[in-house]
């Protein structure tokens, strides 16, 4: 396909709108609307501060400790809501696939550019998290932006290839919903990378070859407290340091080589 069809007026046009329809629909008849892409990540977060801190003592050794765990919440229901989103994105918009001939892409990729508008606005929450805990910010906080469009990506390769295998096997929804929960406590969210590391840097090496890990240590890192550990401070060999990026980089061809291939199939399973 080329540049100029991927990026032409008629496709722009019907991205937006049907970023703005799943928008509208996600909160639609809910008595706060909106609120709740804010309110969620805060419960979330109240809970996990007051289990995990003080009752528990794990961010105690931790500088901002409330900022570095509301950004981690943030950042992974960022990945959670991209690659759900984009999952059941062509199922989901089987009547409009069935009546109108369009890019296949453009549905998921609404999907996902909804989840990072979501994004941003939970940001705009740890920033007032930021001047309340008096954390002092840096221009290497600028170095989230670049961060950010990496897990994107991520998230947005995981999405395109999720919502194609979605179309012919339906099971495949529930089986990443159990993945994910798993992979929660997998990825240090809720305790410092630090305990991991102190039993095993091994360990802690191999959990932060997952890309969302690498991010949100190193978005921690440019934007909270140099006290986080990351990939390229922990890696045994220089390679390492490469493989999240492998990692994604492998995603995304594989995930337009599957998509491409799958997508004339999609009007007739939805």
């Amino acid at each position: 396909m080329k540049l100029s069809n991927i990026f032409s007026r008629k496709n722009r046009i019907l991205l937006a709108e049907l970023v703005r329809t799943d928008f509208k629909l996600r909160y639609q008849a809910s008595a706060l609307g909106y609120l709740w892409s804010i309110l969620n990540p805060l419960f979330l977060f109240a809970i996990l501060y007051v289990v995990f801190d003080k009752f528990l003592g794990l961010g105690r050794d931790i500088e901002h400790f409330p900022v570095y765990l509301l950004l981690g919440i943030v950042l992974w229901r960022f990945f959670t809501e991209a690659t759900t989103n984009g999952l059941k994105a062509i199922v989901q918009r089987g009547s409009l696939i069935r009546k109108i001939s369009f890019p296949r892409y453009i549905i998921v990729l609404s999907g996902t550019i909804s989840s990072l508008i979501n994004l941003f606005i939970n940001l705009g929450v740890v920033l007032v998290f930021v001047f309340i805990n008096g954390v002092e910010l840096t221009w290497s906080a600028l170095l989230i932006i670049p961060l950010i469009i990496e897990l994107y990506i991520f998230a947005l390769a995981i999405a395109f290839f999720l919502s194609a295998v979605n179309v012919f096997f339906r099971d495949i929804s529930y089986l990443w919903d159990i993945f994910i929960q798993g992979a929660f406590y997998a990825t240090p969210i809720i305790y410092p990378l630090s305990l991991v590391a102190n039993q095993s840097q091994l360990a802690a090496q191999l959990l932060l070859l997952n890309p969302v890990a690498q991010v949100m240590q190193d978005v921690r890192y440019v934007f909270i407290t140099r006290d986080t550990q990351t990939l390229w401070q922990l890696a045994l060999a220089p390679w390492v340091i490469a493989v999240p990026f492998l990692i994604i980089i492998t995603m995304c061809i594989v995930a337009i080589i599957y998509f491409r291939r799958q997508s004339k199939r999609f009007a007739e399973y939805v």
